[in-house]
C-alpha cells in the first residue's frame, strides 16, 4: 500500500481548522501548525500530525496550504531560513489561502518559482460553517496542472472549485467577491435604519428582499443579530462580538484598493465602505444629517 500523501496545513483559526480537520482520513496524512496550540491539539486529538515549526512542516509536506490573516503573516512564513521557499522540496505545491494583495502574490509565486516550488493562490469563500460541511468555493489562479494538482485536497472542504484564470486571478477573484459582501453589509444596514425610522421591522424588508433577490438571508442574519447584541451590550462586549470582523473587511477593502491602484482602476465605493466597515459591524453607523 502506497504511503499517503503529506498534506500541511498552516493557521488553524475560524475557517483554518475545520479545512484541516476534513484533511484528515484515508487519502491524506494531514500535518499542522499554527503558533495557537490549542488548535493544533484538537487537530492531532483527530488523527492529524502535529509540526513544530514552518520549517518542519515545509520538510515534511509536497502539498502545504497557508490560512493566515495578512500579507505579513504569509511572508513571515514563506522568507528567511526556516521559512517555506527555504526548506520545502522541489515540486512541492504551496496555496495561499489567505486574502492578500495580488501584487505580493505574484512576487510570491515568482520568488518560489526560483526555489523550485510551484505557488498558486487558492481563497476561498463560505465561512466557517461551510468550511466545516465541505461546501465552500475555492477560487484558484495557476496553470491548469497546478489547479489539477491542488483539486484533491481542495476537494475534501469544497463543494466549487473555480479555476479563475493564471495566477493572481483567483485572488482577484476572491477581492471582488468581497467588496460586494461587504457593500451589501453596510447597504443593508444603513437601509434597516431607513425601515425602521419610517415604522417598518426587519422583518418585512426581508420579506419582500428575499422575494426579489435584493437581500439575502446572510445580510439578514447579520443585521439582526448585530442589532438584538447592539440593544444589550456594552462597547466592549459589541468589539468581543464584532471587532475582529469589521477590522478583517477594513484589511480586506484595503486590498482590493491596493490591487485597483495597481491596476490603474479607483475603486471610490469600496473606499468609502472601508472607512465604514468596522462602525457598521459595531453598530456604530450613526446616521448624517442631510445637507
Amino acid at each position: 500500500m502506497s504511503e499517503k500523501l503529506k498534506v500541511g496545513f498552516i493557521g488553524l483559526g475560524n475557517i483554518g481548522k475545520p479545512i484541516a480537520m476534513r484533511l484528515i482520513g484515508d487519502s491524506f496524512q494531514a500535518c499542522v501548525y499554527d503558533v495557537y496550540q490549542p488548535a493544533v491539539d484538537e487537530l492531532v486529538s483527530a488523527g492529524a500530525m502535529a509540526c513544530g515549526s514552518a520549517t518542519e512542516l515545509a520538510r515534511a509536506c509536497s502539498h502545504i496550504g497557508i490560512c493566515v490573516r495578512d500579507d505579513e503573516q504569509v511572508e513571515g512564513l514563506l522568507y528567511g531560513e526556516g521559512g517555506i521557499l527555504a526548506n520545502a522540496g522541489a515540486g512541492t505545491l504551496v496555496a495561499i489561502h489567505s486574502t492578500v494583495t495580488q501584487a505580493n502574490l505574484l512576487k510570491w509565486a515568482g520568488d518560489a518559482r526560483e526555489s523550485g516550488i510551484r505557488l498558486i493562490d487558492a481563497p476561498i469563500t463560505g465561512g466557517a460553517r461551510r468550511a466545516d460541511d465541505g461546501t465552500l468555493c475555492y477560487m484558484v489562479g495557476g496553470d491548469a496542472a497546478d489547479v489539477e494538482a491542488g483539486t484533491p485536497v481542495f476537494s475534501t472542504s469544497g463543494e466549487k472549485i473555480v479555476h479563475a484564470g493564471p495566477l493572481g486571478s483567483g485572488i482577484a477573484l476572491k477581492l471582488c467577491n468581497n467588496f460586494i459582501q461587504y457593500t451589501e453589509f453596510v447597504a443593508m444596514a444603513e437601509a434597516t435604519r431607513l425601515a425602521e425610522a419610517c415604522g417598518l421591522s426587519i422583518d418585512v424588508l426581508r420579506e419582500v428582499g428575499l422575494s426579489n433577490g435584493v437581500v439575502n438571508e446572510q445580510m439578514h442574519m447579520f443585521v439582526s443579530g448585530r442589532n438584538a447584541l447592539a440593544g444589550n451590550c456594552s462597547d466592549e462586549e459589541m468589539d468581543q462580538f464584532f471587532g475582529a470582523m469589521g477590522r478583517l473587511g477594513h484589511k480586506d477593502l484595503e486590498c482590493a484598493i491596493a490591487t485597483a491602484a495597481d491596476r490603474q482602476v479607483t475603486l471610490p465605493t469600496a473606499e468609502f465602505i472601508r472607512d465604514r466597515i468596522e462602525k457598521v459591524f459595531l453598530a456604530k453607523d450613526e446616521s448624517r444629517p442631510v445637507a
